[in-house]
């Protein structure tokens, strides 16, 4: 289903100059289903080395500068991707970046709490709303839902969900500040799933898997490689039926 990417002509991936945000550019831009144009956001641009690499090698991906924690930086994100996109407006939004801050009881600070939050849970939220302009014009061009029309995909995880942290879970990467976020940032997908359901814009939550990267660490049992060619088939194949839904990066639905 990632072949559904060529009928899509504007893709914005945040978080693209490492992990899996530079995964999902390389794999866009290198699998014979690219898009038109492939918006990559990195807080540092001009440290972007392999981001930078691609986008020479590649003349649809387009680097934007976006400190996501920065309203005024998400606000000139939005104006130059208006430039880039103009008229088609934007047709899938990937909020990808995110942090993860490792703090149990006995280390966990407000500090910490409000950090992970304001990465993981609030930027994705103040993006989408800077970039509704663009995904209400896109949505506009097409009947039903999906990345052909315009779709917001939250990256989550499966550590946010309430339900499967019990029982046989319960010893197993007490994060509070990372697991919190990333509950809260299912719930924005959900309330963004009521708010623009009108529009024809579909909103939904995604776990990539355990995936090594930095965040992930050298024991998760998922290469980049393998995650994104699952996320990018899943988000291809993306229907109404999907809306406000929260994924397993194998298309499974998972408890919220």
């Amino acid at each position: 289903m990632a072949h559904a990417f060529k009928n899509c002509p504007n893709v914005m991936v945040t978080g693209a100059s490492r992990g899996l945000g530079l995964q999902i550019v390389k794999s866009l831009a290198t699998g014979g289903f690219s898009p038109g144009k492939i918006i990559a956001t990195a807080q540092n641009p001009e440290g972007a080395k392999e981001l930078q690499k691609l986008a020479a090698e590649h003349q649809i991906i387009h680097i934007v500068k976006l400190d996501v924690i920065s309203q005024a930086s998400i606000d000139r994100a939005a104006s130059e991707v208006e430039q880039l996109v103009q008229e088609e407006g934007l047709n899938c939004l990937i909020n990808n970046a995110g942090i993860n801050i490792i703090a149990d009881f006995e280390t966990v600070t407000a500090e910490k709490m409000l950090e992970n939050f304001h990465t993981n849970s609030v930027a994705p939220l103040m993006i989408t709303k800077a970039m509704f302009p663009l995904l209400k014009r896109a949505a506009t061009k097409g009947t039903g839902m999906g990345i052909h029309r315009a779709a917001v995909i939250n990256m989550s995880s499966l550590l946010g969900s309430v339900e499967l942290y019990w029982g046989d879970r319960a010893n197993t990467f007490k994060w509070y500040p990372y697991r919190t976020s990333k509950s809260a940032l299912n719930m924005v997908t959900r309330c963004l799933a009521v708010d623009l359901k009108a529009d024809g814009i579909l909103c939904m939550a995604l776990h990539p898997g355990w995936v090594r990267t930095d965040m992930g660490g050298p024991e998760a049992p998922l290469s980049t490689e393998e995650s994104i060619s699952s996320v990018l088939s899943v988000i291809g194949g993306l229907t109404e039926t999907d809306h406000g839904s929260f994924l397993h990066y194998t298309g499974e639905q998972l408890p919220w």
